[in-house]
């Protein structure tokens, strides 16, 4: 039986798969933006995971994967975060996360925590080799031919910087948005520069940071899309953020789960 149990909702979709491909048991990573600013992300990856033919499990007691620790140098929350989302993570066939940067954290920096746990360090890299993030693991390891989601309208897309850099994410997105029925793709001039986020840096470097994600939304403007789509959450936010302030208040900023699934939020941020 296909279960979703998330702190938020409660929820089981009961969405049927279309593909027949091999039940696998998938943990989402819901990620602590999705889950605290905009849980129809969540909705959308899991209609998209199960539409795939996956069993998809949302770990109860997930928190946060350690990477804001990580990155401010507070390595023991990291360790202790590390630990948690590992020993909630086991005993799945994938783990799937929609967002570069969490997935990121997970892939790449987890098993170098643990050098002094071998132990650990051992489950660390077993999570590791197991764990993806949405968009790459719909199009490279499912190779998925067709998605639920329907959009009128026109989209760019913005590449994160972790997921573009850490993880190689480009085309995956891209080759998905292609298959939703009714989507125009219009590229943005400097879709792969950062849009100024980067977690903490937004705090320690806000000018900097306003002034990068200027640049972004002036780019993707000239797209002249309807929507700005991306990966994560966090440059979405950003970018939605200045956006409004530069007094935008027509471009739709969205996740591109929701658009691939068919599950675009409510201005409550709410699935509809």
């Amino acid at each position: 039986m296909r279960s979703f149990r998330h702190p938020v909702c409660f929820l089981h979709c009961g969405i049927l798969p279309f593909h027949n491909a091999k039940l696998m048991r998938v943990a989402l990573f819901v990620t602590c933006l999705v889950d605290l600013m905009r849980p129809s992300v969540g909705f959308a990856a899991i209609r998209l995971l199960e539409a795939a033919g996956c069993e998809v499990v949302v770990p109860e007691t997930q928190t946060c994967c350690g990477q804001p620790a990580f990155n401010s140098g507070d390595r023991r929350a990291a360790l202790a975060l590390a630990k948690k989302t590992i020993a909630e993570c086991e005993g799945f066939d994938y783990v799937v996360a929609p967002s570069g940067s969490c997935a990121d954290q997970i892939r790449s920096e987890y098993p170098g925590l643990f050098v002094d746990e071998p132990e650990w360090r051992r489950r660390a890299k077993a999570l590791a080799a197991r764990t993806w993030e949405l968009t790459s693991f719909l199009a490279d390891v499912l190779k998925v031919d067709t998605v639920p989601g329907e959009f009128a309208g026109s989209v760019t897309y913005h590449d994160s910087c972790t997921g573009l850099r850490s993880l190689g994410i480009k085309q995956q997105p891209r080759r998905l948005l292609g298959l939703v029925a009714g989507l125009k793709l219009k590229e943005m001039p400097e879709s792969e520069a950062c849009c100024g986020f980067g977690g903490t840096f937004a705090v320690k470097f806000g000018d900097i940071s306003a002034a990068i994600a200027e640049k972004k939304c002036i780019n993707a403007q000239a797209a002249q899309a309807g929507a700005v789509v991306g990966g994560d959450l966090g440059c979405l936010l950003n970018i939605e953020g200045k956006l409004r302030r530069m007094g935008d208040e027509t471009t739709r900023v969205l996740h591109v789960a929701e658009v691939l699934a068919g599950v675009l939020p409510n201005p409550d941020g709410k699935a509809g």
